[in-house]
C-alpha cells in the first residue's frame, strides 16, 4: 500500500488523474472557488496587481501568473477587465496560466498556458486553492513511534506504515501539537516546499496564496482530508474519481515562503473577508433608483453585490486566508491593503 502522498499524486496528477484527463472541465464541474466567481474577484486581483505595479515603477513587462489555473476563469476575467478599462496596462501585461491540464478551449489568445511556472517573474503570482491540492502525507502515533499512514487506493482503507523520516518528524514537532496514541496529523512539509519553490520564481513582486487553512492553535483534531465530486463532499478514496484535498497549515507555509525565496521579508496573512473590501470589493446593493434609469446596469451591479457577499462570507469563501509574500526589498506590504 502506498503512502497518502503517493496515492494522492497518482489519483490527481497521474496519467489518468482527476486533474489531467480531458472531458468535463475541472475543477468548475465539481466545486466552486473564488477564482471562478467572475469579475468581482478578478477586480480585486487586478487592483492588488496595480498597487504592486506602482511599487515596481511600472516595468515594461508586468506578469500575472495564475498557478493552478484550472479552467482559466481568473485570467480570462482579468484580460476582459484590462482590455475594456485599462489599455495601457493591458499592453504591458503578460498573463500566464499554469496547470497540468490541457489549455482550456476558448481561453483568450493573449493568455499563455504552461505546465510549470515561468521564472524571473516581475509582478504577481496568484495561487487560488492550489496548495490544498498539493499531495501530502498523513502521520499517526503508534505508541512511542510516529508512522506514515498507508492507504489502499481502491477502497481508502488505511493502516500504519514505516516510521517517519527525520524531515517529516521535525516538521511535525515544529508545526503540529503533540499527538495522543492513535491520533493522526496532516504533514504540511510538501506544501511548504511547493510554496517556497513558487516564491522563488519571482524576481520582484508578490506571491499570493488564497486557501482555506489553519494555524498551530487551530489544528484539526479529526483532520480535514476529504474528497469532492460533482459539488458534493465524498469519502477521500484516492482512485482518481474525485478531488482529494486537505486544509493548509498556513502559518507553516508563510514561514517557508519568507525563508525560501522571500528574502526574509515578512508576509501579510489576512482573511479574505478583510482583504477584499480593502481592494474595493463591496457587497453593498446598488441604489434602487438605478433600476429606473439603467435597468441593465442595476442588474449587473446587483449580481456583483451578491457575488461579493459570497466572497466575503466568513463561513464560506470569506474565511479563506490570503498569504501575500513580497519579493524584493522595494516592496512595502503596508500600502498593498491600505
Amino acid at each position: 500500500m502506498p503512502t497518502w502522498r503517493d496515492a494522492i499524486t497518482t489519483a490527481l496528477y497521474g496519467s489518468h488523474g482527476f486533474y489531467v484527463t480531458g472531458g468535463t472541465p475541472v475543477p468548475a464541474a465539481h466545486f466552486r472557488t473564488s477564482a471562478q466567481s467572475g469579475a468581482p474577484f478578478a477586480r480585486a486581483v487586478l487592483e492588488l496587481l496595480r498597487r504592486v505595479d506602482r511599487q515596481l515603477g511600472h516595468p515594461d513587462r508586468l506578469d500575472l501568473v495564475d498557478l493552478g489555473a484550472g479552467g482559466g476563469e481568473l485570467l480570462t476575467a482579468v484580460h476582459q477587465l484590462t482590455e475594456t478599462t485599462d489599455g495601457p496596462l493591458a499592453a504591458r501585461l503578460r498573463l500566464t496560466g499554469v496547470d497540468l491540464a490541457p489549455r482550456p478551449a476558448g481561453l483568450p489568445d493573449p493568455v499563455g498556458w504552461r505546465t510549470a511556472p515561468p521564472t524571473e517573474v516581475c509582478g504577481m503570482l496568484v495561487a487560488t486553492e492550489w496548495l490544498d491540492n498539493v499531495p501530502l502525507d498523513l502521520a499517526v502515533r503508534c505508541g512511542d513511534d510516529l508512522r506514515y499512514v498507508l492507504v489502499d487506493p481502491a477502497t481508502g482503507a488505511q493502516r500504519p506504515g514505516d516510521v517517519l523520516a527525520d524531515a517529516d518528524a521535525a516538521w511535525l514537532a515544529r508545526w503540529w501539537p503533540p499527538l495522543a496514541d492513535g491520533a493522526s496529523a496532516e504533514l504540511g512539509r510538501s506544501r511548504d516546499e511547493a510554496w517556497a519553490a513558487a516564491v522563488r520564481t519571482l524576481r520582484r513582486g508578490v506571491a499570493v496564496a488564497v486557501d482555506y487553512g489553519h494555524r498551530y492553535a487551530e489544528r484539526p483534531v479529526t483532520g480535514t482530508l476529504t474528497g469532492f465530486r460533482a459539488g458534493r463532499s465524498v469519502a477521500p478514496v484516492p482512485d482518481g474519481s474525485c478531488d482529494i484535498t486537505a486544509h493548509v497549515a498556513i502559518d507553516s507555509v508563510a514561514a517557508a515562503g519568507a525563508g525560501g525565496g522571500g528574502g526574509g521579508v515578512p508576509p501579510v496573512l489576512r482573511r479574505q473577508r478583510d482583504v477584499l473590501p480593502a481592494l474595493g470589493v463591496s457587497g453593498q446593493r446598488p441604489p434602487l433608483a438605478l433600476a429606473g434609469t439603467d435597468p441593465r446596469g442595476y442588474l449587473a451591479a446587483l449580481s456583483a453585490a451578491g457575488t461579493a457577499t459570497e466572497l466575503t462570507d466568513p463561513y464560506g469563501l470569506g474565511g479563506h486566508w490570503w498569504l501575500i509574500q513580497p519579493v524584493g526589498a522595494d516592496i512595502d506590504t503596508g500600502p498593498l491593503l491600505a
